[in-house]
């Protein structure tokens, strides 16, 4: 993970889908750099395993959340003001996918459950940090939503990923524009096939335009995390408005 960066002494992040994958790396650098963290998800069992692994385990505070939930997300901001006094830092990370297949072939059930997660979890975590920045002193704060690079391009048979990350590109902008009387910055980062349990598939198989299969490679989880760091120690004049880390070699340009 990224070296310790001591300007962030004091600071308050919080990283929903921190029990897992990119979520947890990115949990475990900013408590590295010196944040006080935020775990956020749905298995309160892994956000503890997250907490556990940290180098500062006292700045890790596990919140089981349901992001699809307006009155869960309320409580994870309320748990994080009265713990720590204010938030610098969301990253809006819990995604869900559906399985690949035919647009016609998808449930409402199916379709639902990935615009829940991926856009609505977004919208409300946004929303309650926005509250929460505007009104702290000092004022202001940075959010930024993880978008994947099909917020670009998509892969076969995977509309409702694709539609929700579409429409997180659109949900940053009116962040960016809504907010940035108040302090708030907010990024987009496109992050391409990180090595974690949820792409093991693509490094073996991964369905293609063509209807062929390709073994894709993949990129350590760090480089993320690093990614992430550096977005985050910017000083709120400037911001990386839209930022795509992604494994060199792998079917992005051209794809779709």
């Amino acid at each position: 993970m990224a070296s310790s960066n001591s300007s962030a002494a004091g600071k308050v992040a919080l990283v929903t889908g921190a029990g897992s994958g990119i979520g947890r790396a990115v949990a475990l650098a900013l408590n590295a750099a010196g944040y006080a963290v935020v775990l956020a998800g749905r298995r309160m069992a892994a956000l503890e395993q997250s907490a556990a692994m940290a180098e500062k385990a006292a700045l890790m505070l596990p919140v089981a959340t349901d992001v699809t939930q307006p009155e869960s997300v309320e409580a994870l901001f309320g748990r994080t003001r009265d713990r720590f006094g204010r938030l610098d830092l969301l990253f809006n990370n819990a995604g869900a996918n559906a399985p690949a297949m035919p647009i016609e072939e998808l449930t409402f059930d199916q379709w639902s459950a990935v615009v829940n997660v991926n856009l609505t979890g977004s919208f409300l975590c946004a929303q309650q940090a926005i509250r929460l920045m505007k009104s702290q002193d000092p004022r202001g704060g940075r959010i930024i939503n993880n978008g994947s690079i099909s917020a670009h391009v998509p892969r076969p048979c995977q509309a409702p990923y694709t539609a929700t990350k579409h429409a997180i590109t659109g949900l940053t902008k009116s962040i960016s524009l809504d907010c940035r009387n108040y302090d708030i910055a907010c990024s987009q980062i496109d992050i391409g096939n990180a090595a974690t349990d949820m792409s093991e598939k693509l490094a073996v198989a991964a369905l293609q335009a063509n209807g062929s299969t390709l073994a894709e490679p993949r990129m350590d989880v760090s480089h993320v995390a690093n990614a992430v760091l550096y977005i985050a120690a910017l000083p709120l004049d400037t911001n990386v408005q839209f930022m795509t880390v992604m494994a060199t070699k792998m079917p992005f340009i051209g794809r779709g």
